[in-house]
């Protein structure tokens, strides 16, 4: 066997250890078997890379439209592992500014040990870049180009410098001329930050770890905003 074989070999085992699991190619949304994650060790299921080919044809007309001037090197991907509300170990994905992946890993490594639930983390791409039908699904999320409403400014989120966490029990909350607007809409009923029961622990709150985690690494939340409450969104200026 040529030394340029073994190579090959060698970097295919090292790849499938990392990102498969048995027979099971890696891929967003799966649940991992938890003897899995103890065989293959926790670390692994948390990597950040540039943006592949692959994963780039399926931003381009979604996250990434034609007008987009964010450069493909400004991001970052990564795979990261999370608990589901069931409890279990989910697999989840993140297109983000390469200046805050390390914080993200950081951050979604330390709500993993603490078994903070998130129900689903997937590129917004899965949802042909529509954030209402994302958040209703609620899908967390970070990259997707967009203006701030009103305004030719990048957002946040349109910079890979913003994410969304559990959307729907931590919606967007707009009150003008007296009319409250809501986002996701199916997010209405948790206005309210004061539930109880089992929807308690999916509540962010500034009591909630996720918060503490956030805030640590000098991210901002929009529940802490004045003219409206973005309970889901955190966002770090540069």
């Amino acid at each position: 066997m040529t030394f340029r074989l073994i190579a090959s070999y060698i970097f295919a085992v090292l790849s499938c250890s990392q990102f498969c699991f048995g027979q099971q190619q890696w891929k967003a949304a799966a649940v991992v078997a938890e003897r899995e994650v103890q065989r293959l060790g926790v670390d692994k299921f948390f990597s950040s890379e540039e943006i592949d080919d692959s994963v780039y044809a399926v931003m381009q007309g979604h996250s990434i439209p034609s007008d987009c001037p964010v450069k493909r090197s400004e991001l970052r991907y990564l795979r990261i592992l999370h608990r589901n509300f069931d409890g279990g170990s989910q697999t989840g994905e993140i297109v983000c500014n390469k200046a805050i992946a390390a914080d993200l890993l950081y951050i979604f490594r330390r709500l993993y040990d603490e078994g903070y639930p998130i129900e689903r983390v997937a590129l917004i791409d899965n949802f042909g870049a529509d954030d209402e039908a994302s958040m209703t699904a609620n899908n967390t999320s970070c990259f997707c180009y967009r203006s701030v409403r009103g305004s030719n400014t990048i957002s946040f989120h349109g910079r890979g410098l913003a994410i969304d966490i559990n959307p729907l029990y931590n919606p967007c909350v707009r009150t003008r001329n007296g009319v409250t607007t809501v986002e996701p809409a199916a997010g209405r009923k948790y206005i309210s930050r004061t539930k109880t029961g089992k929807e308690a622990k999916y509540i962010i709150t500034r009591q909630s770890i996720i918060y503490r985690l956030f805030t640590e690494r000098g991210f901002k939340w929009g529940g802490n905003w004045r003219t409206l409450k973005d309970y889901q969104h955190f966002e770090k200026p540069l």
